[in-house]
């Protein structure tokens, strides 16, 4: 079992988990222009600039994730945590930065010759670049993952944070997902959209040679970091825990299955597992950007189940890689309304991954 002891949020309701909290509750839409974009409507972090939250040292070539997620895991440490050699991260992203990608694939093929690239960008087009800056900056000794799980990265993260534990590779992990808003990310998404084919009515995009398939049709695009901190193994945690997870379950669908059923599948597994019955669920929410999600989850769980936490991609838009892991964060951060009840939190990526988890919240959060 893990248990959730701390946790942060940067989302486009502000750079603090307080107001993360008020807009969950509130369930306030975040919609708003691009900076810089005519026409192009976002769901942004307001007034992140990274320079300006994390200073003018390392900063200069930070690309606009990395930030996020170095922003994201300080805040998690915020209360005195000195990290050390049993202390682990595991982020979860899509590609890393699609921006910096593009930017030095540009200036390769642009330049006189195709080595003229600034190199001080080269480890900013690397995906595992993000939680690297996050253990420089924040002095984290132990093992370093980056996952690429898109949507479902933070939810993959909990069954790694699990394993490290288990295994005595860690005492505390850091477990998250970051993603930012780029013009790249922008243009991927709508070069994805054009055509019928691939899961979903997607066409998958080559980025780095591997077929990629972003956004849900018709999301806006939101960006994010949250990072949970958690504990496990049979000792008792340090301080009462926020909430913990119980169980998670992970599937990876075919072309030509059910979306639907698979995550009925899914969720009926990790509700097994936790031996929890669906009707004794709290709050049952999924991303809002799939309807055969939202028809799945609708059929599994009563009303009031599905109304209790909003599906955050109505509201934040397609936060991509951060996706789960804000999901996760609004079931915690609503614990005090249910001490004790269970969550459920689903995830479905464009590339048919399917994750669910089980949450039962903390009895003193």
């Amino acid at each position: 079992m893990l248990h959730i002891t701390a946790w942060s949020a940067l989302s486009p309701y502000g750079h603090h988990a307080a107001d993360f909290t008020a807009g969950v509750r509130d369930r306030r839409p975040t919609a708003a222009p691009v900076p810089g974009q005519v026409g192009q409507l976002g769901c942004l972090v307001p007034d992140f600039e990274p320079r300006a939250v994390l200073g003018k040292k390392g900063t200069r070539d930070m690309n606009r994730v990395t930030a996020l997620a170095v922003t994201a895991v300080g805040a998690v440490l915020d209360d005195g945590t000195e990290p050390g050699p049993d202390t682990a991260l595991v982020l979860g992203t899509t590609t890393g930065s699609v921006q910096s990608m593009t930017d030095f694939t540009r200036s390769s093929l642009t330049g006189e010759r195709p080595y003229d690239v600034e190199p001080g960008v080269i480890p900013n087009s690397v995906m595992n670049c993000a939680a690297a800056q996050c253990a420089i900056r924040h002095r984290i000794q132990g093992p370093n993952t980056t996952l690429a799980g898109g949507r479902a990265g933070a939810l993959l993260g909990l069954l790694y944070a699990h394993r490290l534990l288990r295994a005595g590779r860690a005492r505390t992990v850091l477990c998250g997902g970051a993603e930012e808003y780029s013009t790249a990310r922008a243009w991927l998404e709508a070069r994805s959209r054009d055509g019928a084919s691939g899961p979903r009515g997607r066409v998958p995009v080559l980025l780095g040679g591997v077929p990629v398939v972003l956004a849900g049709a018709g999301a806006l695009l939101g960006e994010g970091a949250a990072v949970l901190r958690l504990t496990g193994g049979t000792a008792p945690p340090e301080r009462p825990p926020l909430a913990s997870v119980l169980s998670v379950h992970t599937r990876q669908t075919t072309e030509g299955t059910d979306p639907a059923d698979a995550v009925r599948t899914t969720v009926v597994e990790a509700l097994n597992r936790a031996g929890i019955a669906a009707p004794d669920v709290w709050a049952a929410a999924g991303t809002g950007l799939d309807p055969a999600e939202s028809a799945a989850l609708d059929a599994l769980f009563p009303r009031r189940a599905r109304d209790a936490l909003p599906a955050l991609g109505t509201l934040l838009g397609d936060t991509g890689a951060a996706s789960a892991a804000l999901q996760l964060a609004s079931a915690v951060a609503s614990a005090d309304r249910a001490p004790g009840g269970h969550a459920v939190i689903t995830s479905v990526d464009g590339q048919g991954l399917v994750a669910a988890a089980v949450l039962r919240m903390g009895e003193g959060s």
